[in-house]
């Protein structure tokens, strides 16, 4: 860790999303400065492109800080416009706060996007009815699955008589 600063002309873009309309960039800033229980990027989503599905978090709690360009958010059953300096609040929740960012402008979207960091995480795409879960701590995820919701089963399911 160099120090608990760093500018964002000094970042690198380390994920890089190319899958049609979700296409973005993401600089990781949080392991660079050394924040613990915070995760932070600066994300760019170019015209017309969103930079992941529609979904909601149980675990981690987001903000979001437009710094240039123009977009919309969806958030549960609404819209907003959004404009550079606009902060957005994304709580725990079901469908009621599930959230996308996407670029309605001409010029490249760019935002700052700071969540909390949860060792357990559930999140849920209501567009495709997919559930998602995370277990471990950031960096060291020991579980990861994805699923579609209509695929529950019974408790005791396949468990031995």
């Amino acid at each position: 860790m160099a120090g608990p600063i760093i500018n964002l002309d000094a970042l690198e873009f380390d994920d890089v999303e190319e899958n049609g309309r979700y296409t973005s960039r993401r600089a990781t800033i949080s392991d660079l400065i050394g924040a613990r229980q915070l995760g932070y990027n600066l994300t760019e989503v170019a015209p017309g492109k969103v930079q992941c599905p529609f979904h909601s978090h149980h675990g981690e709690e987001e903000m979001f800080l437009i710094l240039d360009g123009e977009g919309e958010l969806r958030f549960g059953e609404e819209r907003y416009p959004l404009r550079r300096h606009d902060v957005i609040a994304c709580p725990t929740g079901g469908p009621e706060v599930a959230h996308q960012i996407i670029n309605t402008g001409t010029t490249v979207l760019r935002y700052l996007a700071v969540s909390t960091i949860a060792d357990v995480e559930i999140c849920e795409y209501p567009d495709s009815g997919k559930v998602s879960t995370v277990a471990g701590p950031r960096g060291n995820r020991i579980r990861r699955a994805l699923f579609r919701a209509e695929t529950e089963v019974d408790y005791y399911d396949r468990e031995p008589e």
